[in-house]
C-alpha cells in the first residue's frame, strides 16, 4: 500500500480571511468598463479605485482608515476627459499616483497628506504622446520618477516624469495591442504580452532589441498575462485551444518548451497574476471569479506547486495588492487583496497560521523599501540596481511626505505641475494659492461695503 507523500512547505496552510463588514469600503460605484485591468491600487496610506463618472473619467482616493459607507459627495480625482483604465501608486512616494485613460493621456497626481478634501482636477503632469487609449501604467521598481505606459497604439513609452518627456519610445516592437507590461525585480528588463500571441523580454534602453521571445506560450485566442519571477523565469497565464485556463512557467533561454504547463478550469475570465518575490508565492485572480488561487514556485519539478484557494460567493470586478511594507506582521499576514465588488471594496488577508506572537523571520525576509536605488538619469545611462531593502521586524512606519520635483517649465500650458512639494503635503502649494485668491475676494468685498456705507451716510 503506497502512501502519498505530502510536500513540505511553510505556505501549505495559508488561508484567506475577509475583514468584518464594518471594515469594508461601501457604496462605491466601481467602474463598469470591460477592460481587463485591476481598477484598483493600494499602498500603506491610501486606496485608489476607478469609479463610474459622467462626462469623463475619475477615480477615488481614500485613506485606508476611512472604512464604512462612502458619502455620495466624496471628492474624486477627475481630470481625464474619458474613462480611466489603469491607476498605480508610485513605489517611492505614497502620495503620488499615475493614471492612464481612454483620452490617450497619462496623468500624474499628488494627493495631500490627509487625503482629498475636495475634488482634484489639476494633475502634477500630463503626459501626452499616445495616439490611442492608454491601458497600462507601471512605475519603475528602483528608478526615481520613471513611469512606463502602454497603449492600444502598440507603443511602449518610458517617461521621465520629472521633466514630462518620454526619453524612450518603442514604436515598432509590437505589431498589435499590448495586453500586459511588467518590469522584472530590478527594472533592468521589461516583459510584455501582445495580441500577436508572443511574449517579449527586453531592455527598453537597447532601442527595441528583443533579448528573448516566447513565440506562442498558450494556444488559445484569449489574452495572455506574464510576470517575471526569480531566477529569470517567466510565469504566464492564458488559454488552451479548448478555452481552458492555463498557467505555465518558462525559461526564456528555452522558449520552445515550458518547464511546466498546468490546466486550471474552463472559466472565461483572464487570470491576473500577482507575484511576491519574498515568499516565491504567486496569486491568481480573474474578473468574474469568486476565488483566489495561490501557488508556490520552487526549483524542483513540477516547479509550480498548488497551495490552496480562497473562495467566496461574490465575484470580483478587479482588485489591488498591498505592498509588503503595509502588512500586519504581528498576525503573520503575507499578502492582502482589496477585492472590488460591484458596490464595495473588501480587504482579504492571506495569513500563515502560527502560534507564536514573535516576529517570524522566515516569513518576512528584508523587502523592498520606499527609497529609489537610482535616479532616472543613472538608469537611462545603463545602470541597474536592485531595490533598497528594509526590515519589517519593528513594523513599517510610513515616512512623512516626500518631495516630488517637477521641472518648472511644465507649469505652462496643459502640462501644469508644481515645482517641489513642501513638507506639509503635496497639495499645499495649491491650497495656499486658493487661500490667496479667497483673501483677495474678501478684501474686495470689504472695500465695496465700506463705499456703500459712505454713500448711505451722505
Amino acid at each position: 500500500m503506497s502512501r502519498k507523500v505530502v510536500r513540505s512547505s511553510k505556505f501549505r496552510h495559508v488561508y484567506g480571511q475577509p475583514v468584518k463588514a464594518d471594515q469594508c469600503y461601501d457604496d462605491i460605484r466601481v467602474s463598469q468598463m470591460t477592460w481587463d485591468g485591476n481598477f484598483c491600487s493600494v499602498n500603506p496610506k491610501f486606496l485608489a479605485i476607478v469609479v463610474e463618472a459622467s462626462g469623463g473619467g475619475a477615480f477615488l482616493v481614500l485613506p485606508l482608515a476611512k472604512t464604512g459607507r462612502l458619502d455620495k459627495a466624496h471628492p474624486v480625482v477627475s481630470g481625464h476627459t474619458a474613462p480611466v483604465l489603469d491607476v498605480e501608486w508610485c513605489p517611492h512616494n505614497d502620495h503620488v499616483i499615475a493614471s492612464g485613460s481612454e483620452d490617450c493621456t497619462v496623468m500624474v497626481w499628488a494627493v495631500p497628506e490627509a487625503g482629498l478634501v475636495r475634488s482634484l482636477n489639476e494633475p502634477l503632469v500630463t503626459l501626452e504622446g499616445h495616439s490611442k487609449r492608454v491601458g497600462i501604467v507601471s512605475w519603475h521598481p528602483t528608478g526615481q520618477n520613471l513611469l512606463l505606459s502602454a497603449g492600444c497604439d502598440n507603443v511602449v513609452k518610458v517617461w521621465d516624469v520629472g521633466v514630462g518627456q518620454a526619453p524612450l519610445s518603442l514604436d515598432d516592437l509590437h505589431p498589435d495591442a499590448i495586453y500586459s507590461a511588467t518590469w522584472n525585480q530590478d527594472g533592468s528588463l521589461l516583459c510584455t504580452a501582445c495580441r500577436d500571441k508572443r511574449v517579449r523580454l527586453f531592455d527598453p534602453r537597447a532601442g527595441g532589441t528583443t533579448a528573448n521571445e516566447l513565440p506562442r506560450p498558450h494556444e488559445g485566442a484569449r489574452p495572455v498575462r506574464v510576470v517575471p519571477v526569480n531566477d529569470g523565469k517567466l510565469f504566464t497565464t492564458g488559454f488552451s485551444r479548448m478555452s481552458e485556463r492555463q498557467v505555465a512557467l518558462w525559461d526564456p533561454r528555452n522558449p520552445e518548451e515550458p518547464l511546466t504547463l498546468q490546466e486550471i478550469d474552463t472559466s472565461s475570465g483572464v487570470l491576473l497574476p500577482y507575484y511576491d518575490p519574498d515568499t516565491n508565492v504567486i496569486y491568481l485572480t480573474g474578473k468574474g471569479d469568486s476565488s483566489i488561487r495561490y501557488f508556490e514556485l520552487t526549483g524542483e519539478t513540477p516547479f509550480v506547486h498548488y497551495l490552496s484557494m480562497f473562495s467566496s460567493k461574490d465575484s470580483q470586478r478587479g482588485g489591488g495588492w498591498m505592498p509588503k511594507r503595509g502588512l500586519d506582521v504581528s498576525k503573520c499576514e503575507i499578502a492582502r487583496f482589496y477585492k472590488l465588488h460591484e458596490r464595495k471594496c473588501e480587504p482579504i488577508a492571506m495569513t500563515v497560521p502560527r502560534k507564536s506572537d514573535l516576529f517570524q523571520e522566515d516569513l518576512y525576509p528584508d523587502t523592498a523599501g520606499p527609497d529609489a536605488a537610482l535616479t532616472s538619469e543613472e538608469w537611462l545611462s545603463g545602470k541597474n540596481a536592485g531595490p533598497i531593502l528594509i526590515s519589517l521586524k519593528e513594523g513599517y512606519t510610513p515616512q512623512k511626505t516626500r518631495e516630488f520635483k517637477v521641472n518648472q517649465t511644465l507649469l505652462q500650458g496643459p502640462k501644469r505641475s508644481h515645482e517641489g512639494t513642501p513638507s506639509g503635503g503635496p497639495g499645499l502649494e495649491l491650497l495656499s494659492e486658493d487661500l490667496k485668491r479667497l483673501q483677495a475676494t474678501v478684501s474686495e468685498q470689504e472695500r465695496r461695503i465700506s463705499e456703500l456705507e459712505k454713500i448711505v451716510k451722505k
